[in-house]
């Protein structure tokens, strides 16, 4: 048993180049993330109760979750299509220039803010629907087949740093004001792009003589008759979009627990230190045996926390109630990836990955949506009390609905199996 992560992973120039990257573009979103947050609910806060702010906060997950319903498919045919680095780094040039806007945007009064911010965030879903499936296509193939377990282990174990880095950051740069984060943001942005231009990637072979509609349609009949690969998306989509209280954080940092900004990039980090501590475990000691019942039971953990947290008055309980749900969220995120990454050959990884990013920003985006009307009518605790209830119903639906994958053992087995699924024999 390892006591610490191999870094030999790292000896891949490419693989190298795009995890600084991609670390670099997570904890600038978490940053950006935090400044929304607060500059959209405290702006709010001067016309609006609690509960209509907390409706304006759902509002921002609602708008920048259209544009990635509706350009996230053509985003996965366009990464098994067209080169995964160059959509990378276009992308992300765009992302520099939405940042520039939110910079612009904070020297502005709030009626013209607020709509600056919306109309920023809509920017952010447009290049999110681009991003992950070239993303998530890309680094598999930087690595040889057998070193990619822990390829995934250190792109958690580096997400989680940068959303534990990202918040607290974000939440102390807030004292100078909105635009020192966004600033900052953005010469992190910046340095992203340098990154994955400079990175070394094998010659990208695309898919000829397939229409990007078909490609689309391909795609989505994959994940359906692998039972595998939607049972663990699904799974997520559920469970984030009514467990998450990321979009209420500033909510209880403000008028609950009353905390303030530097208190509310604590509250949006903890959850980051949990899953932080957990990746690197992860990373050192890669989870081999009894992934299925590993992954529902890091599910009941997450509900039971999220429950203690709606009920903690104490910032400290509070604290902590977050950590040990980003822990299990950690260990859910790491099995999921790992299934879906095994269960998809490379031909298909695009549209795969961009059918799973709907599903992860439907319970992220949409999920900050369901947040905020929840908040409206039931109140910010009673919205966080009906996440954690759904979280531990879900994991008892899906032990009957997907059975397989409650019962599933090794990765390895996860890769013979979601051939079998969608060999032709088995979806005629």
């Amino acid at each position: 048993m390892r006591s610490v992560p191999s870094f030999s992973i790292f000896r891949h120039q490419g693989y190298r180049h795009y995890w600084i990257a991609r670390q670099l573009i997570s904890a600038e979103r978490q940053m950006v993330a935090i400044a929304i947050g607060w500059q959209i609910y405290d702006l709010s806060r001067l016309t609006r109760s609690i509960e209509e702010s907390a409706f304006m906060l759902g509002l921002v997950g609602l708008t920048q979750f259209v544009p990635i319903l509706v350009l996230s498919l053509p985003g996965g045919q366009a990464a098994d299509r067209f080169d995964r680095k160059k959509i990378l780094v276009y992308s992300n040039i765009v992302r520099f220039f939405v940042i520039s806007s939110l910079f612009a945007a904070s020297f502005m009064p709030a009626h013209i803010a607020i709509p600056a911010i919306f109309f920023a965030a809509f920017g952010n879903g447009a290049v999110s629907a681009f991003t992950p499936s070239a993303s998530n296509s890309l680094y598999p193939r930087l690595v040889p087949r057998d070193e990619l377990p822990l390829a995934i282990a250190w792109n958690s174990l580096g997400m989680q740093g940068a959303a534990m880095l990202g918040p607290a950051i974000g939440g102390f740069l807030f004292i100078g004001g909105a635009y020192v984060v966004y600033g900052a943001a953005a010469f992190l942005t910046a340095v992203a792009v340098v990154m994955f231009a400079t990175a070394e990637t094998p010659p990208h072979e695309p898919v000829h003589n397939v229409r990007g509609w078909s490609m689309i349609v391909d795609g989505l009949k994959y994940v359906f008759n692998n039972k595998l690969v939607l049972g663990s998306i699904t799974l997520d989509l559920i469970v984030v979009f009514f467990g998450s209280v990321t979009a209420l954080l500033p909510v209880f940092a403000r008028d609950i627990l009353m905390v303030g900004s530097e208190g509310l990039g604590l509250l949006r980090a903890a959850p980051a230190v949990g899953a932080a501590i957990v990746a690197f475990l992860l990373a050192a000691n890669p989870l081999e045996r009894k992934v299925g019942p590993w992954l529902l039971g890091s599910i009941v953990i997450y509900g039971l926390s999220m429950l203690g947290f709606g009920f903690s008055k104490i910032f400290w309980l509070s604290l902590l109630m977050l950590a040990i749900g980003g822990a299990a969220d950690m260990v859910s995120m790491f099995i999921r990836q790992s299934i879906v990454q095994h269960a998809t050959p490379d031909h298909m990884r695009g549209r795969v990955s961009s059918v799973s990013f709907i599903f992860i920003a439907a319970s992220n985006q949409l999920g900050e949506f369901e947040s905020g009307v929840a908040a409206r009518f039931l109140g910010p605790i009673g919205a966080v009390f009906l996440g954690g209830v759904v979280s531990l119903v879900t994991v008892a639906s899906w032990l009957k609905l997907f059975p397989t994958l409650s019962r599933a053992d090794r990765f390895e087995e996860v890769e013979g199996e979601a051939k079998r699924e969608t060999s032709p024999s088995a979806t005629s």
